[in-house]
C-alpha cells in the first residue's frame, strides 16, 4: 500500500512535473512567439515607414521637377509676353509712322495738285500773254514771226537778267567761301615748298669773231665755205655789217646750237674749208647728241621720274635749247613737274605720276617742227608712241584747256603750267604785243552794255570795269562780270589768269547856295 502510494505520489509528482515543464515550455514558446511577433511588427513598421519615406521622397522629387518645369514654362511665357509686347510696340510705332507718312503723302499730293493746277493756270496765262504779245507785235509792227520771236526772247532775257544775276551772286558766295581757302592753301603750300629762281633766259644764236677779216674766211671764195656750212648744218648764216658778230638762224634749236658750236670751233681752229667744215659739224653733232641725252637723263633724275624711253630722254634734252617767251622750256618743264607733284600730294593723289605728267607736258615742243599739229597734239602722240600712261598723254594734250579734262592730273598740270609761266620774270613780251594785249582786254570789256570805263592794270593781269549804276543793279553787275571773264577766256590768249573787277557806285551831289 505504501508502495502504491509512493508510486501514485511519484506518478502525480512526475505528472505535475511534466505538466509544469510543459507549462513552462509553452510559456517560453509564447514568450518567444511574442518576441518574434514583436520583431516582425517592428520590421513591418520599419518597412512601412521606409516605404512611406521613399514614397514621400519620390513625390517630393516629382514635385520639384514639376515646379522646375513650371518655373521654366512661366519664364518662357514671360519672355514671350515681353517679346510680344515689344513687337506690339514696334507695330504700333510702324503703324503710327505709316499713318504719319500717309498723312504727309496726302498733304504732299494735295500740295502737288495745287501746284500743278497753279502751274497749269500760269502756263495758260503765259501762253495767252505770249500769244497776245505776238499778235500785238505782228499787228502793230507787221513783223515776221521769226523777228517777233527774237524780240520777245530779248525782252524775256532782259526781265530775267536780274534773277540770273542774283543766282550768280548766291552761288558765287557759297563756292567762294568753301573753295577759296582750300585752293589758296594748296597752291601756297606747293609754291612755298618749291621755290625756283625767278629768272628768264635770252637765247640769241650769235657767234663772236675776232675781226672782220674772219667774215671773209667764213664766206670763202665765191661763198663756198658759207654754202658748205649751211648745207651741213641746215641753218642760215647771216654775215652783215654788224661788227664782231655773225648771226646763226634756224627753226630747229638743236641744229642752231650745232651750227653755233661748230662755227665757234672753226673760228678757233682757223682752218675753214668745206672738208674741215664737214668734219667739225659731224663731230659737233655726235657730241651734242650725247650731251642732249645726258641733259634728258639729268632732268629725269632731278624730277625723280624713272622708266622713261630713251627717245623721250632725247626729246627732253632738246628742250634745253628751246625757249618760249624767253623761258627755257626744259627748266619750265622741271618746274611744272615739281609743282604738279606737290599739288598732287597735297590733295591725296600720286605725286610720282604728277611729276611725270608735268615733266612731259611740253615734250611736243621738241618735235613740233618734225610732226604736224601743235605741241600738245605732238606731245600726246609721242607719249602714246613710247608707252606712257593715259594720264601723261591727256596732260600733254589738254594742259592748255583745249578740251575737257578727263583726269585730275590734267587740271593740276594746267595750274602748275600757269604758275610757272606767270611768276615774275618767267615770260617776256615785246612792247607791241604787250600793248596790243592790253588794248584787246579793254576793248572787249567796253563792248558790254552798261560799261562806262575799263582800265587794264598789273601788266594785263587784272581789269577794272566801271559800270553805270543807273543802267545796272548789283545782280546785273555780277552777271556782267561773269560774262566778261568768260569772253576773255574764250576769245583771248594770255599767260596765267586775268582778274575781272566790276565797280558800281551811286553818287548823289547837291550844292548849298
Amino acid at each position: 500500500m505504501s508502495g502504491f502510494v509512493g508510486l501514485l505520489v511519484g506518478a502525480l509528482v512526475g505528472t505535475g512535473a511534466v505538466f509544469l515543464v510543459g507549462r513552462l515550455r509553452a510559456h517560453e514558446a509564447r514568450g518567444r512567439a511574442e518576441l518574434i511577433l514583436m520583431d516582425a511588427r517592428r520590421e513591418a513598421e520599419t518597412i512601412r515607414r521606409q516605404a512611406e519615406l521613399q514614397t514621400k521622397e519620390e513625390a517630393l522629387r516629382r514635385r520639384e521637377a514639376l515646379d522646375a518645369e513650371a518655373d521654366a514654362s512661366r519664364r518662357d511665357l514671360r519672355d514671350q509676353e515681353k517679346r510680344l509686347e515689344k513687337r506690339a510696340d514696334l507695330l504700333d510705332q510702324k503703324l503710327e509712322l505709316i499713318n504719319r507718312k500717309e498723312h504727309d503723302f496726302e498733304a504732299l499730293q494735295r500740295q502737288l495738285a495745287e501746284q500743278q493746277e497753279e502751274l497749269r493756270q500760269r502756263h495758260a496765262e503765259v501762253k495767252q500773254v505770249l500769244a497776245d504779245q505776238v499778235e500785238t507785235l505782228q499787228r502793230i509792227c507787221r513783223l515776221a514771226p521769226e523777228e517777233a520771236r527774237d524780240l520777245l526772247l530779248k525782252r524775256v532775257e532782259e526781265e530775267l537778267r536780274g534773277e540770273v544775276g542774283s543766282l550768280i551772286l548766291k552761288y558765287q558766295a557759297v563756292l567762294r567761301e568753301s573753295c577759296q581757302n582750300r585752293a589758296r592753301e594748296v597752291l601756297t603750300t606747293a609754291i612755298q615748298r618749291y621755290a625756283a629762281p625767278h629768272t628768264a633766259e635770252v637765247t640769241v644764236s650769235t657767234v663772236d669773231i675776232p675781226n672782220d677779216e674772219m667774215k671773209g674766211r667764213i664766206i670763202g671764195r665765191e661763198g663756198r665755205n658759207i654754202r658748205a656750212f649751211e648745207k651741213a648744218t641746215g641753218v642760215d648764216v647771216i654775215v652783215d655789217d654788224t661788227p664782231g658778230v655773225v648771226i646763226v638762224t634756224g627753226f630747229d634749236s638743236v641744229r642752231r646750237e650745232v651750227a653755233k658750236v661748230a662755227l665757234e670751233r672753226l673760228i678757233q681752229d682757223g682752218r675753214i674749208h668745206p672738208t674741215r667744215i664737214e668734219e667739225i659739224v659731224k663731230e659737233t653733232q655726235e657730241e651734242l647728241e650725247e650731251h642732249v641725252h645726258r641733259l634728258g637723263q639729268q632732268a629725269a633724275l632731278e624730277a625723280n621720274v624713272v622708266g622713261l624711253h630713251d627717245k623721250l630722254l632725247d626729246y627732253l634734252g632738246r628742250l634745253h635749247f628751246r625757249t618760249s617767251y624767253s623761258q627755257n622750256v626744259l627748266r619750265h618743264s622741271l618746274e611744272v613737274a615739281f609743282l604738279t607733284g606737290l599739288l598732287a600730294e597735297e590733295i591725296g593723289l600720286d605725286g610720282a605720276l604728277g611729276r611725270r605728267c608735268g615733266l612731259l607736258h611740253d615734250i611736243g615742243k621738241a618735235a613740233d617742227h618734225e610732226m604736224e599739229g601743235g605741241h600738245p597734239a605732238v606731245g600726246a602722240e609721242l607719249a602714246r608712241r613710247y608707252g606712257e600712261p593715259k594720264e601723261v598723254i591727256h596732260a600733254a594734250l589738254g594742259h592748255h584747256d583745249d578740251l575737257r579734262a578727263e583726269t585730275p592730273y590734267t587740271i593740276l598740270v594746267a595750274a602748275a603750267d600757269a604758275i610757272s609761266a606767270s611768276r615774275p620774270g618767267a615770260w617776256r613780251e615785246t612792247l607791241e604785243k604787250y600793248v596790243r594785249r592790253l588794248e584787246e582786254l579793254e576793248s572787249l570789256a567796253l563792248g558790254f552794255p552798261g560799261v562806262e570805263q575799263v582800265y587794264a592794270i598789273q601788266a594785263g593781269r587784272e581789269i577794272r570795269v566801271i559800270v553805270d549804276s543807273q543802267q545796272l543793279d548789283d545782280a546785273e553787275s555780277a552777271k556782267v562780270c561773269r560774262d566778261i571773264a568768260r569772253s576773255i577766256q574764250r576769245e583771248l590768249t594770255y599767260p596765267g589768269e586775268v582778274k575781272v573787277t566790276v565797280l558800281r557806285e551811286t553818287r548823289t551831289i547837291e550844292f548849298a547856295r
